[in-house]
């Protein structure tokens, strides 16, 4: 198998603190390989280096196999913001013919002379097949608005586009900086599938563990430095680091026996030595570098209080919220008990948001009545991060809260003490918020919720920014919380762990409440997929009503009658091919291949089906 990257001696340190030294590693043609380590490790830097964005401290080399086309997916790739989608699009395709510009243009302005000169361009340029290829690919990731600025879009919106312009490059390797972030799980599940069966080479950080799981078939770790790789996905990952962790902890005990044995033999031979016993004190002195490596991993320790909770937590009887035109909640009615644990999924813009504002007493509904109960103390988790004031250092964050926080067990523990828990050591007491990584802002954002002891969690997107080993004690600790939560979530792996059934917001202010876990609801889901589909093919496609004919208009010919006929009996067989293909698209499983098929079939019927009901108006005229 041919190498695609050969990788020599890189390094990168910030000030004093070394992210990894002088490490080497090859990848070959169809590797999909995840990158893992604690936040601030040092994995966005070694991707940028490796995409040419930033350099190794002290030389060392990058070298991709000739002729190798690279994408880049950055965690925030920066947009015109008035560009419209199609725009800023095409703008990061650098082999397209300015016709497609000018041919969008021309559609929008009306203009009928310079539609028809656009036209003629597109035909000479074969735009028409790089323009549909643009599309398919912008509908396959839910993007049909393509006109609308790149200012209007949402997180995830802004995040589907990257994703396009990398897919439409067609490139042999891909790296990916944290792809799922402000994806919704629809999203996350055709990508999933579209890295799966594609051919391409993949180096990507996430935090995604399903992910993970389905796509990776190697995992690289960053630890203390170094970097070490395990094949397998990321569950057989977890079982050979524990292995490697045994095996290296072996043979620091043995070295630690060794050691003591050649101090005693240290301390007692008289200074004067041979050139032998030099070489043997040098040799101690190794022996004790060895000897002296701790360990023991370093993780978040969540420990606080639950405020008590009363009987009564929040109750919502008739509530209903619109939001910019479009219905958020209709008629919502119902009691959120203690020790509820709900999950909210749905697409983007339905409204998960701002049901938790609602629930948040953020905004207040249109209509109905939302009651809290006297003992709720909520800790609202937001999407949008922390807030702090310019130059507001960590502990000033902190210490605006309070000095002391209450543990599980009663007693106090200091502001202080609770950063060093969250990973905060001394040192960073005195740094700037402004300055901090995503994954340490998101941290101390999670210690401040909780140091005010809620009893009701709402989370939205807490998994964004935040390491596999946080989410692991997060996850923990929301296991054993005995209040009430709250969660959207893109993440099915947290999901699964942490809720115990699911809101499934289908848009127009409907929520359907589906007792269960997350994968059991998408189980759930497919098999109501498989079985809709199975009747479409057997139904008989219904005729086009027939409209009551004028008998004082002229007669239809007999040609124009067949033709009439033949036009209805064509309307209903397009119409049932495109809602089966609009079924099938919908199903999230589709290879990439399949979807780029469908996608240019239906565009074909929409064409078919309007030029067949202009004739027909015109017929039944």
């Amino acid at each position: 198998m041919a190498s695609y990257l050969q990788v020599e001696n890189i390094s990168k340190s910030y000030g004093d603190r070394v992210l990894f030294s002088n490490i080497s590693f090859n990848i070959n043609e169809g590797d999909k390989i995840a990158l893992v380590a604690p936040n601030g490790t040092g994995k966005s830097s070694l991707l940028k280096i490796l995409a040419g964005i930033e350099h190794s401290d002290r030389g060392g080399e990058v070298k991709f196999m000739r002729d190798i086309h690279v994408a880049f997916l950055d965690q925030n790739t920066a947009f015109n913001p008035d560009n419209t989608i199609f725009e800023e699009v095409y703008a990061r395709m650098s082999d397209l013919s300015p016709a497609i510009v000018e041919y969008e243009q021309a559609v929008e302005s009306g203009d009928a002379k310079r539609l028809e000169r656009a036209i003629a361009a597109m035909d000479a340029t074969d735009g028409w097949s790089i323009e549909q290829n643009i599309r398919q690919v912008l509908t396959s990731l839910k993007l049909t608005r393509l006109n609308q600025p790149m200012r209007e879009l949402s997180g995830g919106e802004a995040k589907r586009v990257a994703l396009a312009c990398m897919m439409l490059q067609n490139a042999d390797f891909l790296i990916m900086d944290e792809p799922t972030n402000h994806l919704d799980i629809d999203i996350i599940e055709y990508l999933e599938s579209y890295l799966q069966r594609s051919r391409c080479t993949l180096l990507m950080v996430t935090h995604d563990r399903y992910f993970l799981d389905r796509v990776c078939n190697t995992i690289m770790e960053i630890d203390r430095g170094g970097l070490y790789t395990y094949r397998g996905n990321y569950t057989q990952y977890l079982e050979k680091r524990e292995e490697r962790y045994t095996n290296m902890q072996a043979e620091i005990d043995k070295s630690r026996n060794l050691m003591r044995r050649e101090l005693e033999w240290i301390r007692s031979t008289p200074q004067a030595r041979t050139g032998k016993a030099r070489y043997r004190v040098n040799a101690f002195y190794d022996l004790k570098e060895r000897a002296s490596v701790n360990l023991a991993t370093s993780n978040v320790e969540i420990d606080v209080a639950t405020s008590r909770l009363g009987r009564k937590v929040i109750d919502c009887m008739d509530v209903n919220l619109s939001f910019e035109g479009r219905k958020m909640l209709d008629n919502f009615s119902y009691k959120f008990t203690r020790g509820e644990r709900i999950g909210i999924v749905g697409s983007n813009g339905v409204g998960k948001t701002t049901f938790l504002n609602l629930m948040a007493q953020a905004i207040a509904p249109d209509s109905g009545v939302i009651e809290h109960g006297e003992t709720l103390r909520i800790g609202y988790y937001s999407q949008r991060g922390i807030t702090f004031k310019p130059g507001q250092t960590v502990l000033e964050c902190v210490q605006d809260i309070a000095d002391l926080v209450k543990a599980s067990d009663g007693h106090a523990i200091s502001a202080t003490t609770y950063l060093n828990r969250f990973l905060f050591p001394h040192e960073t007491f005195n740094k700037r918020v402004d300055i901090l990584s995503g994954g340490e802002q998101r941290r101390l954002y999670l210690l401040m919720v909780l140091m005010r002891n809620p009893n009701m969690l709402i989370l939205d997107e807490p998994t964004n920014d935040l390491d596999i080993m946080t989410l692991n004690v997060l996850e923990e600790y929301l296991q054993e919380f005995k209040g009430c939560l709250l969660i959207v979530s893109h993440d099915r792996y947290f999901l699964d762990k942490s809720v115990d059934h699911i809101f499934v917001f289908e848009g127009e202010g409907r929520i359907k409440d589906f007792v269960g876990k997350y994968s059991e609801y998408r189980e759930y889901m497919k098999e109501k997929e498989d079985e809709e589909r199975a009747k479409q093919r057997v139904a008989t496609p219904a005729k086009p009503q027939q409209r009551t004919h004028d008998t004082s208009k002229r007669k239809l010919t007999y040609k124009e009658q067949r033709e009439l006929e033949q036009i209805e009996a064509d309307l209903a067989t397009h119409s049932a091919e495109r809602a089966e293909l609009e079924a099938e698209l919908s199903s999230g499983t589709l290879p990439y291949d399949r979807i780029t098929a469908i996608s240019k079939r239906i565009e074909e019927l929409v064409s078919l089906i309007d030029e067949k009901e202009m004739r027909w108006l015109e017929l039944n005229e």
